[in-house]
């Protein structure tokens, strides 16, 4: 090889290292925007809050081949690359990890969003959610989005309503059901609407073997409409998008100012259509409130997303929310897809 060869060749490795070097460490940089996006609770920005919605498995294909380019660069490349997959998987994702505890007097919590309309259209579509309720054997269970199941619409609550999968004490308004093991002393709902349309969630006195436990299910606005919207129309599509997230906290802080008034263990369980650091969710726990799988959870914690057209779960948005006087021992999201949504499960242990 000619001396001028050689120089070339030695130019084309350095220009390659040079861009590999880029490469990496644009990767580096947006994982590390993503774990700061998980990490904040702050409601200024409108670019976080959409930043948590995003399927941050997409992401592991360009962070293992910046790990392979990193091979080139050198052994800090290599460690830097490592802790940047680390921390993807690890709080970029929202990895959980608790060990589980028994106790004999633990109580087992599930919220689930049927879509019970769905359901009745498709053959055995009712059965496939009686089996995911059945596999896990709920104490209480909360339902949203099952207008329908007993009551529609416009028609009055049910109280003390047939049983529903095993568990005979109903009660039904709207789209919710709260089902129990345990008697149900009395149920109210409250108004969590926002501009000029009526939302309510539903709030339920359990008598849990003599022990008072307030249970209630809420399902906030979807942020269906403002994703497309900034999905569709890039810049544009801000304004619907913020509207949207403004929606969902004027819904969070009429729930918040209703339960911080509530004496005694309270349990908040439903779709409320927010990821974990979402201002919607810090707002519930201001007032007290912790998320049982950031508890006691092992994993994602993923609920939502099977249905879509990637065909897996990537968002956590169907939460399960005590008071401070409730032990969590075990939390998790049970597999299936009868519904959009999977179940979340949450054992739990109340005040003696």
């Amino acid at each position: 090889m000619s001396l001028r060869g050689f120089r070339r060749l030695r130019g084309l490795r350095v220009a390659a290292r040079w861009v590999a070097g880029v490469g990496v460490l644009c990767v580096l940089l947006a994982i590390s925007l993503l774990v700061f996006a998980q990490q904040q609770s702050t409601s200024g920005s409108v670019w976080l809050e959409l930043l948590r919605f995003l399927p941050y498995v997409w992401l592991l294909l360009p962070c293992l081949m910046a790990l392979v380019a990193s091979l080139w660069l050198g052994r800090a490349w290599v460690v830097a690359s490592a802790i940047g997959l680390v921390a993807l998987l690890g709080p970029g994702m929202g990895l959980q990890w608790h060990a589980a505890r028994e106790h004999p007097r633990s109580i087992r919590m599930m919220t689930y969003n049927v879509k019970a309309l769905q359901a009745m259209e498709k053959p055995g579509g009712l059965q496939a959610l009686g089996l995911a309720v059945a596999r896990h054997a709920p104490d209480l269970l909360v339902m949203q989005d099952a207008h329908g199941m007993l009551v529609e619409r416009s028609e009055r609550a049910v109280d003390d309503g047939p049983a529903v999968f095993g568990l005979r004490h109903v009660f039904a308004v709207g789209q919710y059901v709260v089902a129990s093991r345990f008697p149900i002393a009395a149920c109210t709902t409250g108004q969590i609407g926002f501009e000029s349309e009526s939302h309510r969630y539903l709030r339920c006195r359990v008598d849990v073997d003599g022990q008072p436990l307030t249970v209630a299910t809420a399902h906030f606005q979807t942020p269906r409409a403002g994703l497309m919207a900034a999905r569709h129309q890039g810049l544009g599509g801000l304004e619907g998008w913020q509207r949207n997230h403004a929606q969902r906290m004027t819904q969070t802080h009429q729930l918040a100012r209703d339960l911080a008034a509530v004496a005694g263990p309270l349990v908040l369980a439903g779709d409320l259509n927010a990821p974990p650091a979402s201002p919607v969710l810090a707002t519930l726990e201001a007032v007290g409130l912790r998320n049982a799988f950031s508890l006691a959870g092992r994993g994602y914690g993923y609920s939502y997303g099977h249905s879509l057209r990637w065909g897996y779960d990537f968002l956590r948005i169907d939460h399960i929310y005590v008071s401070r006087d409730i032990d969590v021992i075990d939390s998790f999201v049970a597999a299936g897809d009868a519904s959009d949504h999977r179940p979340v499960v949450a054992d739990l242990v109340l005040p003696q």
